[in-house]
């Protein structure tokens, strides 16, 4: 199985890269946020995920591995196949597509194309628990800063749940990054 292929860009479309990996092209389907960082890259490192199928052996890429790890999650809900995981991939990056299936925002899922209410519910139903089981991925999504990193074991520590610190902290560090430990803790007392 592939973990990830590093090589040339070969040749680059909205929906597909071929990396050259030392005279072997392999062609790769991606997401049109991945395609948007592929644009200038002469070289890329995909993180892989194979699909093989009695008639097709696919690949889809992913520039994180907190990429492939949401595709994954996506296509492991029932009616969620993999091209409507790269649209909604496409439409909601990975730090907004964690943020919507935590609040439940089944609104911003209908927005993509192809995912009707009962998808959009299943895909909240289904992920909203390993998501927020899945701390260290949600952590990854935002800054990662040590007064950051420092804050939240702190906030946590005192009782406040790691989840609701995190966002707390993540809206206080947007506004300031170079937010003190001691400030940024101050300051999230007061709106948690």
């Amino acid at each position: 199985m592939l973990d990830y292929l590093n090589g040339k860009v070969a040749e680059l479309t909205p929906t597909y890269v071929v990396i050259d990996c030392q005279g072997v092209g392999y062609e790769v389907n991606i997401n049109l946020l991945d395609y948007s960082e592929l644009k200038d890259a002469e070289s890329s490192k995909l993180f892989i995920h194979e699909s093989i199928r009695e008639d097709a052996h696919l690949l889809y890429g992913f520039l994180t591995k907190s990429g492939r790890d949401m595709f994954r999650l996506l296509i492991g809900v029932s009616g969620v196949g993999p091209n409507t995981a790269r649209l909604i991939m496409s439409s909601l990056g990975v730090p907004d597509l964690q943020r919507v299936i935590t609040e439940g925002d089944e609104r911003s899922l209908k927005a993509v194309k192809g995912v009707g209410a009962r998808t959009a519910q299943r895909i909240i139903v289904d992920l909203k628990d390993k998501i927020k089981a899945d701390a260290e991925a949600f952590i990854t999504s935002k800054p990662s800063t040590e007064n950051f990193n420092d804050s939240l074991a702190a906030l946590v520590m005192l009782g406040f749940s790691a989840q609701q610190s995190q966002k707390v902290l993540h809206k206080l560090f947007e506004v300031n990054s170079l937010l003190s430990t001691e400030n940024a803790i101050k300051q999230a007392l007061t709106m948690l």
